[in-house]
């Protein structure tokens, strides 16, 4: 084994070859505060740039709007109809919308909630249709002591029933993948491979995955060679800082602009949302960051 010293040098000479083969600009990401970063670069135009309201919701929508418009975004995350017209105001997209689930527990997975849910999805997905969307968020649901098998069953059962009307209206239905280890105890689609099983068994182009990025590298990790393997299966992405779903940036394990490079190299043009929760006293200098970072 190396001695620590060893270690250090080779990883000093790792990343000093890395900007050497293009990457120096992901690189000084890191280093340049958020507010020089901005004023500095423009956004690629290769990812689509999308952020989550509920992250942001000690701020009115409309200033976060107004911010999100500034640093170049072109969309907010999990916002429902009410909403819908604040986004328009600032021209906007409505990326991933929310409103019809129960909550993150109740869900699909339980054919108990199979009646409420299905009344509130047909009610929802014209909405999303005529309002120019197409990504309705939904959930398993907790596992409950139910096999993989059974879970599999309720939700294909559930989700079936609703796919003729989604498919009418160019609406895809949108099962999140979250972590059971930490933030969401006992829920059932908490793997990749899951999720992927279900989408098979639906069998419906209009059912598909939300590939969160920092769930599943709390779940599984391996996230580029999953996302590698799977993207035909996903939908939407979220990020998020591993540990504690804080800022992006060198604080965490994950190193965003690779996941972003392999994301774009599966021909991926949907959007990626920024779902972490900042840290700092600057939340919006935060949010710009993470987009910078993940700007490839």
């Amino acid at each position: 084994m190396a001695s620590p010293q060893n270690r250090r040098s080779a990883i000093k000479n790792i990343l000093a070859g890395t900007a050497a083969l293009g990457a120096s600009g992901a690189l000084s990401s890191f280093a340049k505060s958020p507010q020089q970063s901005l004023m500095a670069d423009k956004l690629k135009g290769n990812i689509n740039h999308s952020v989550c309201r509920w992250c942001y919701a000690d701020i009115p929508l409309d200033q976060l709007c107004a911010s999100a418009k500034e640093i170049g975004l072109t969309a907010i995350d999990l916002v429902g109809p009410s909403d819908w017209p604040t986004l328009q105001k600032y021209g906007l997209y409505s990326a991933m919308c929310n409103g019809a689930e129960i909550n993150l527990t109740d869900g699909f997975g339980d054919k108990i909630y199979h009646e409420q849910l299905i009344k509130n999805y047909s009610a929802m997905i014209p909405l999303v249709a005529r309002a120019g969307y197409k990504n309705l968020i939904c959930f398993s649901g907790s596992r409950r002591g139910k096999s993989d098998e059974e879970g599999w069953a309720n939700c294909t059962e559930g989700l079936k029933q609703l796919m003729a009307v989604a498919e009418k209206h160019n609406v895809v239905l949108v099962m999140e993948l979250l972590n059971s280890k930490i933030n969401h105890k006992d829920y059932q689609c908490d793997r990749t491979a899951w999720g992927v099983e279900l989408v098979k068994r639906v069998g419906s182009e209009n059912f598909k995955l939300l590939y969160d990025i920092y769930h599943m590298q709390i779940d599984e990790g391996d996230v580029i060679r999953t996302i590698t393997q799977n993207h035909q299966h996903i939908a939407h992405y979220h990020t998020g800082g591993v540990p504690g779903r804080n800022e992006i940036d060198e604080t965490q394990e994950l190193y965003y602009p690779a996941i972003m490079q392999a994301i774009l190299a599966t021909g991926y043009k949907g959007y990626v949302a920024q779902e972490f929760l900042p840290k700092r006293a600057d939340k919006m200098a935060s949010l710009k960051q993470g987009v910078l970072i993940c700007d490839v």
